[in-house]
């Protein structure tokens, strides 16, 4: 209910327009609860209005109205109706219904103020990233057909709420009902597999975490799942993390469901059609949702499975306040609905991990024999056989393992170079000295843009054409990082008459044909090659791992499967050199494609070390001033510790705040009451909150 000071704001239009009749109230329930678009901490509740007479029918839970707050007219949405306010002041009336569409259900409306209370965020944050913005023509149309769905171009639930497991052996070789979805298909080859679908035929709630087989079925196999909630009259959502994935699982769901049962959504839709598709979600047409992050807040009725694809994946984490994440999101739905939960992935996170360790979720696996009839063979260009043969293997960027391995599998189809990073050479050094070349104007990296250009700053964009080493003095550079484009120059100069194919960046090619052909890619870049690549060469393994992040090895990992998946299936298939020291973690889970096991350590390393996913940590970005501001007003819960702060460029600071997960709801909620005295006070300085952010460093 409204505070008093705010309340009394929201009236004084009503006392200027005195003069004019306004016309009788609503006779029945004329009290509208309104959650007025405004995200300041301070005025995140819901306020009172009189409903008029006029506006009672259109007035109904859930639909977009205009209301007059502090003297300007802001949207909001309609959240309840009732006879009488806790307000004892005069209220001011509806200004206007914008639409009687009821665009924010009673499910969508509980999730968002979880998520905000979750991640120290206002509702009207939340509703942003949840709602799409309003196209009038769209939604007066009387009918919404909607096309098969191609795309252009607290603490998470312990488990003793609402939901089943999967079952633990007992049903091994079980198979779906014929009325409860289409079979197992290839899901068999998961010992869990076909025992997760039958979970789901028959209505219960599973929670899985897949470690997906290397190969094309994924979309196939999330289809299977998809099918079988949807054949017991249950929605189902599945949220992957690029345009690329939601296309493959576009067109499995299109084979497995039939022309017309499902619908994509993402942020690359343009207003209309993304209303359009969406307003047929919320109005019961569509029941099955495939889609980006943007999809997460679907409103899919009777919510019988969430899917998550890759959830390592950066996209997944939503870059505007509250910065949710599509794993955290999904898995409180599931948790307030009952729906199964399916997170997978060719690669592990902590975080999934931990569901598992927790005893929320159960590990959908394959077998060892079953895996190494699917896994390709994997080398590493520094082991102990090849630096017998080869002295440069460690410090070689193309080793002869990787020249031998590609001109074998020339002979047969087309060879994935993966490279970490974009551009020609991304980092320059001094010929002589091998000091980092940085700008003069700024002190920001050098690069190269092209061939014969001149170094160019990083940071501030000035070529620098008379660059001198400032330690040494000397005026020649030498390739620190080597970028996508200059390792194509070198592999043409390699393997001269062969077909080159670049992807990245802004220009992603979706696939390739299996014909030889060298195609030179960044990570999440990779195209599909037609039967498979015959091998994929991981190049640049020192720049993934030396990453100054926490994250690092795992990210690695998980690239370095994504691009390894896509070559030809088994041992005597597709073959995979990585360079990199065989004796590190991540390559060694990459050689025996065991990324659990990478997990495990990964979260009992962190778990030793007071790293996510075991801890909570806020990170509080802004000026040195208005930071420590913000902390004085906090009442931190016990056990909290404060890391920092470190300086930020240009002029801020950023400071961490650490507490146990039992007490994570607690930080959101002390520093959401900070942020709320802050901004009633007006306070000088902004300063972000973020709670588990992906990256610490």
């Amino acid at each position: 209910m409204a505070g008093a000071a705010s309340q009394q704001a929201a009236t004084r239009p009503a006392r200027r327009g005195a003069a004019r009749d306004p016309g009788p109230v609503a006779a029945v329930l004329p009290v509208a609860q309104v959650a007025v678009d405004i995200p300041l901490a301070h005025l995140d509740r819901p306020f009172d209005y009189l409903i008029p007479e006029r506006l009672s029918d259109q007035a109904v839970p859930g639909c977009r109205v205009r209301v007059r707050f502090a003297g300007q007219l802001v949207d909001g949405y309609l959240l309840d109706r009732a006879a009488d306010s806790g307000h004892q002041g005069r209220l001011a009336r509806l200004e206007r219904v914008v639409s009687p569409e009821p665009v924010l259900s009673p499910e969508i409306m509980a999730l968002a103020r979880e998520v905000a209370d979750r991640y120290a965020g206002t509702l009207a944050d939340v509703l942003r990233l949840a709602i799409p913005p309003r196209h009038a023509r769209t939604e007066s149309a009387a009918s919404l057909p909607v096309p098969g769905g191609t795309v252009p171009g607290g603490t998470v639930p312990d488990g003793t709420g609402p939901g089943g497991t999967v079952p633990d052996g007992t049903g091994h070789g079980a198979t779906v009902p014929e009325a409860g979805g289409p079979g197992p298909g290839p899901w068999a080859r998961y010992p869990d597999g076909p025992a997760f679908l039958d979970a789901l035929a028959r209505r219960r709630g599973p929670r899985a975490v897949w470690s997906a087989l290397p190969g094309p079925h994924w979309p196939e196999e999330i289809a299977r799942a998809v099918a079988t909630a949807a054949a017991t009259g249950r929605g189902a959502l599945a949220v992957v993390p690029d345009a690329r994935d939601l296309s493959l699982l576009d067109a499995a769901l299109a084979a497995q469901l039939g022309p017309g049962r499902h619908v994509t959504l993402s942020a690359d839709l343009g207003p209309a059609e993304r209303y359009r598709r969406w307003l047929s979600v919320r109005r019961g047409a569509q029941r099955v949702v495939a889609g980006t992050r943007a999809a997460m807040f679907a409103p899919v009725s009777d919510l019988g499975l969430v899917v998550l694809w890759d959830d390592g994946d950066d996209l997944h984490a939503e870059p505007r306040a509250p910065y949710p994440h599509a794993r955290e999101v999904l898995a409180l739905r599931a948790h307030r609905t009952g729906a199964a939960v399916l997170i997978g992935g060719f690669a592990r996170t902590a975080e999934s991990t931990r569901l598992v360790a927790s005893g929320w979720a159960r590990p959908v696996v394959a077998g060892r024999q079953v895996l190494r009839g699917h896994a390709p063979a994997v080398r590493a260009a520094g082991g102990d056989a090849e630096l017998a043969r080869d002295e440069a293997a460690q410090t070689a960027r193309l080793p002869s393992l990787v020249l031998r391995t590609a001109r074998e599998a020339l002979a047969s189809g087309p060879v994935l170079v993966q490279v970490p990073r974009r551009g020609y050479v991304a980092a320059l050094g001094c010929a002589r000295c091998r000091d980092r070349a940085k700008c003069a104007a700024c002190g920001g990296p050098l690069a190269l843009a092209s061939v014969g250009g001149a170094p160019r700053c990083g940071w501030c964009g000035v070529a620098d054409e008379q660059w001198r080493c400032s330690r040494c003095g000397h005026s020649a550079v030498r390739a620190l990082v080597t970028g996508a484009g200059r390792t194509a120059e070198e592999l043409g100069r390699a393997f001269p008459g062969v077909p080159l194919v670049t992807s990245g960046g802004a220009a992603m090619i979706p696939t390739v044909p299996g014909s030889p052909a060298l195609v030179v890619a960044t990570p999440g870049a990779e195209p599909q090659a037609v039967g498979g690549y015959a091998a994929a060469l991981l190049l640049d393994g020192w720049m993934l791992l030396g990453r100054p992040s926490l994250r690092a090895a795992e990210e690695a990992l998980r690239r370095w499967m994504n691009a390894a998946a896509l070559v030809r299936a088994g041992p005597a298939g597709g073959r995979v050199v990585v360079v990199a020291d065989s004796t590190i973690p991540a390559v060694q889970a990459l050689v025996r494609w065991d990324p659990v096991t990478h997990s495990e350590r990964e979260l009992d390393e962190r778990a030793e070390l007071h790293f996510p996913p075991t801890v909570r940590i806020a990170a509080l970005s802004g000026p040195q001033e208005a930071v420590d501001a913000l902390l004085a007003d906090t009442e931190l819960p016990p056990g909290a510790e404060l890391l920092g702060p470190v300086e930020e460029p240009p002029d801020s600071v950023r400071t961490l705040v650490r507490v146990p997960r039992s007490a994570g709801l607690a930080l959101a909620g002390a520093l959401h009451r900070a942020q709320a005295g802050r901004s009633a006070r007006k306070a000088p300085g902004a300063v972000r909150v973020q709670l588990d952010p992906a990256e610490l460093i």
